[in-house]
């Protein structure tokens, strides 16, 4: 039903939707479109410097349709970069902090993400099935509306996910009963902590030697930097098919010093990527020890991206341009920068005013100014535009050229092991245990006691549930309704015996008058035995069972009471006879905790540092073993 209800989407887009909790009246589209006008000014001073990986954030007016009530919406393609995601989550958030009357869903190809990242924390009747139109972030707050019957068991599971109207009309209503959990919101708050400053701490910027033409370009849409890299990074041998020439467009002879922001997604994307141009094309590196060697490669292949978008391009006349830098919705939103504080006090018309005003008007026509009836234009098409319509003054580029600030250290790119684990650590909310030897000190009954409490939970197919699981009910067994299940699945008939039965009776000799006998000889004996006999008789088995098994390999390979004792404590007293004492081994109770804390460190050590089952569950419980070389040394 949810395929035919939403239409699916890829598995690098989010969906976001903006309703009015209250029901609206005639004029509720007026009020909508006002709102996402207001919301978009509002955050224009964070939208204007973000640079988007492959779409920006858009909100337009979807109509009535179906069920689902006239609503903003839109749709974002974030790539590689999934803090594109996590970014337009905070802006609902805020957005419904900013216009109380607005509730906010969000979801992706994975339904509600935003449930996956407080997974840990969800109530048990809350799935992927019946999670939909549940989740809404209203007043800026996360809430979560739960069927409205009695939670039978098993009943809330299937229960039917809520229209949104009813979700809405809930929301309005009894807002504060259905306001999440404080550590399904913590979760949530810590996957999106540090925003906005965050948006600065994600940029990377760089020296590139770049062709004039690219440089102009970039000044007046830094954002085209994005569309450049991802053209160049998913090329095909088509798209080279441009680039095996002297470059039509960005000839290589005109190139100047650039400094160019990127994300720090497209950063790694354009240098990781080994690349050697065609001789053909008019771009030469220099020799690896050369000191702007970095300059000219990432100039190189930012030149090859802006070639192959040029390439694709429809050819648009210099007139395409939208005029949208006039009338009064342009005038609010300078004006909203302004108030605040975009400009940072810069001077109007000097060199960082003009930076940060054309990022303005770049954010501005590609996000606000945009009609919902228009096609979006190709970049190729605007990069041409921009060509057309701009004037170059290399000498101009050429003097910027010579006082440029300094880049940025890129020595985020190299992760090592030990960096790895401390992100690792942080992402499950763990502090890094201490390096100082005296105070390093493992808990061996607690391993124990940690694994005997993960064994003593419920385990079904959708997996176990960990010690500090909120559900601690107890287990219960019911005889009947175990047996009664049991019929149902293997049916009426399924103690007769079937043909092949009778055959193997035959030819073994068997008859009913045997089963009879043995029948009337089993009942007599029930009659005869006592439970107390029966259980004491149950015993002597299992002790003389246990007996021979002391004797074999198996038996010892257990570590029992005794034999931990004789390891740290005095020998076994001599006068006794030495079968009593080899008896006395052989009968000595199992060390329980001994025994499995042994074969989980042998285990451990086996995976010589790497993943496996053994570290994978002590860590879900919360207990963190010392490196195997150590264990191996203790």
């Amino acid at each position: 039903m949810e395929a035919l209800r939403r239409p699916a989407l890829p598995e690098d887009a989010v969906r976001y939707r903006l309703f009015a909790a209250a029901a609206a009246g005639p004029d509720g589209e007026a009020l909508l479109r006002r709102c996402a006008e207001l919301a978009l000014v509002r955050f224009a001073p964070l939208l204007a410097s973000y640079v988007w990986q492959r779409q920006p954030f858009r909100l337009r007016y979807v109509p009535r349709r179906g069920g689902t009530p006239a609503h903003l919406g839109g749709t974002t393609v974030f790539g590689d970069n999934v803090e594109d995601e996590w970014f337009i989550v905070y802006l609902l958030r805020e957005i419904t902090r900013e216009f109380p009357g607005l509730a906010a869903s969000i979801d992706d190809n994975d339904g509600e993400f935003l449930l996956i990242e407080a997974a840990d924390f969800l109530p048990k009747w809350l799935n992927p099935e019946n999670s939909e139109n549940r989740v809404f972030f209203y007043k800026g707050e996360l809430h979560i509306i739960p069927p409205l019957e009695p939670l039978e068991e098993g009943w809330a599971l299937s229960a039917p996910c809520p229209t949104v109207p009813q979700a809405l009309a809930l929301l309005t209503t009894r807002a504060e009963e259905f306001l999440a959990a404080e550590p399904i919101r913590a979760a949530l708050n810590k996957r999106i902590h540090g925003y906005p400053e965050k948006i600065q701490a994600s940029l990377h910027r760089a020296r590139c030697f770049l062709p004039a033409g690219i440089a102009a370009v970039l000044r007046l849409r830094p954002s085209l930097v994005a569309a450049a890299v991802q053209a160049f990074y998913l090329r095909d041998p088509s798209d080279l098919g441009a680039c095996r020439r002297p470059f039509r467009t960005f000839p290589a002879e005109q190139r100047v010093m650039v400094l160019v922001t990127f994300t720090r997604c497209l950063y790694a994307q354009l240098v990781q990527q080994q690349f050697v141009p065609d001789r053909r094309s008019g771009y030469t590196l220099p020799a690896p020890s050369h000191p702007q060697y970095r300059a000219y490669e990432l100039g190189m292949k930012l030149a090859h991206g802006f070639e192959i978008l040029c390439s694709k391009s429809s050819k648009a006349a210099p007139d395409a341009k939208r005029k949208v830098l006039s009338g009064p919705l342009w005038e609010r939103f300078l004006r909203s920068l302004k108030e605040k504080d975009y400009f940072k006090g810069e001077m109007e018309g000097s060199a960082k005013y003009l930076e940060l005003l054309h990022m303005a008007e770049d954010h501005f026509q590609q996000s606000v100014a945009v009609p919902e009836s228009s096609d979006e234009v190709s970049p190729g098409d605007e990069i041409l535009t921009l060509l057309q319509t701009t004037p170059i003054d290399l000498k101009e580029l050429e003097r910027e050229a010579a006082c440029l600030p300094a880049e940025d250290d890129d020595s985020w790119l190299d992760i090592t092991p030990g960096a790895l684990d401390q992100m690792l650590k942080e992402t499950r909310n763990e502090s890094l245990p201490c390096t100082n030897e005296e105070e390093e000190k493992y808990d061996l009954e607690t391993v124990a006691e940690s694994m005997k409490a993960f064994v003593s939970k419920v385990s079904t197919h959708e997996g176990a549930e960990m010690p500090w699981s909120s559900d601690e009910s107890h287990v219960t067994f019911d005889v009947d309704s175990f047996t009664k299940a049991l019929d149902r699945i293997l049916g009426a008939d399924s103690e007769e015996l079937d043909s092949d039965d009778l055959d193997e009776e035959e030819e073994f000799g068997f008859s009913d008058e045997d089963d009879e006998d043995l029948d009337d000889g089993n009942e007599r004996q029930e009659q005869k035995v006592s439970p107390e006999e029966l259980v004491g008789s149950l015993k002597a088995y299992m002790k003389e069972m246990d007996r021979e098994l002391a004797q074999t390999n198996v038996g010892k390979s257990f570590t029992s009471h005794q034999r931990a004792a004789s390891s740290v404590g005095a020998a076994p007293c001599e006068s006794a006879g030495p079968d009593s004492g080899a008896e006395a081994a052989e009968l000595a109770p199992l060390n329980v905790d001994m025994n499995l804390v042994a074969n989980l460190l042998e285990s451990y050590s086996a995976q010589a540092g790497l993943a496996g089952p053994t570290s994978n569950i002590l860590q879900s419980l919360g207990v963190d073993l010392p490196e195997s070389t150590e264990l191996s040394g203790s």
